[in-house]
């Protein structure tokens, strides 16, 4: 299943969202650690954005986003543990419209491979809402570099085969129509 190069890439508009009660741009290695890989494989860091650790501020931005036409994929960084304080996951789970199961499931095999049982802590999750592909990984460099370089990597590469997210994307608002 390797990448077609025979195909052209076509480069994604992806927002990352850094979820941190700490972070500034200066000191968020984990969103600057995912712009760098974005960039490197082609595709178009479109919004770079941090929001604090409380559901309606991590709901709002992505509902900005999933209305911004500009936008096709958001990768979110943080807030996915499971302290008092890690509400990602509760906000994406107002906006989605559809999970992409799969995704948590895929990147906490990857993560078991490298730190066994303690992946348990981890609830990255993604799924699609208004047409637009959202992403929430664990807030360390390494578990962003984990889920680009093994899943959103080539599944935001439109010369992935078998198949990619990239082909689907003029078909995720076939239930908004008429």
């Amino acid at each position: 299943m390797p990448i077609d190069e025979t195909r052209r890439l076509l480069p994604v508009n992806i927002a990352v969202l850094t979820v941190s009660d700490t972070r500034d741009l200066a000191s968020d290695r984990s969103g600057q650690t995912l712009v760098e890989l974005i960039e490197r494989d082609g595709h178009r860091v479109v919004s770079r954005e941090i929001v604090k650790d409380e559901v309606p501020a991590i709901e709002s931005r992505l509902r900005a986003y999933i209305l911004d036409a500009a936008i096709d994929c958001v990768i979110s960084t943080g807030g996915t543990g499971i302290t008092g304080r890690d509400v990602t996951p509760e906000a994406f789970e107002r906006v989605l419209e559809k999970k992409i199961e799969g995704f948590g499931e895929l990147f906490r095999w990857i993560s078991y491979q490298k730190i066994k049982t303690s992946t348990i802590q981890s609830r990255a999750v993604g799924g699609v809402a208004n047409g637009t592909y959202l992403f929430a990984l664990p807030g360390s460099p390494g578990a962003c570099k984990d889920g680009w370089e093994e899943i959103l990597k080539f599944q935001l590469d439109s010369r992935w085969r078998p198949c990619n997210l990239v082909e689907l994307m003029p078909r995720l608002k076939e239930h908004l129509k008429g």
